[in-house]
């Protein structure tokens, strides 16, 4: 008898994005996404766009207060960030 590799759905997929070159835009989407959910819902609200550059994430606020505020805790943002998504994806928060 022959030995089977098997592996889950979860490996294959994983493998599959990762030779496909697609796993890391699919990381910076859902550290996109987790910006509500690390930043708080109050300040999802004053939250205009995001993208991701170079490793760091650019987030327009339009609150002036908020925006100082949050700029001061840009490295707690990027561990909680990181934390979100499991892997080291940004290395600076640019608040705008």
């Amino acid at each position: 008898m022959f030995k089977r590799s098997v592996l889950t759905l979860d490996d294959v997929v994983n493998q599959f994005l990762r030779r496909e070159g697609l796993e890391t835009p699919l990381q910076q989407r859902r550290l996109i996404d987790s910006w509500g959910k690390v930043a708080g819902s109050v300040v999802e609200k004053y939250t205009g766009e995001k993208f991701i550059k170079n490793q760091t994430l650019y987030v327009k606020i339009y609150n002036p207060a908020l925006r100082s505020d949050l700029s001061m805790m840009r490295s707690e943002l990027v561990r909680k960030l990181n934390a979100e998504i499991g892997s080291m994806l940004i290395t600076d928060v640019k608040i705008y």
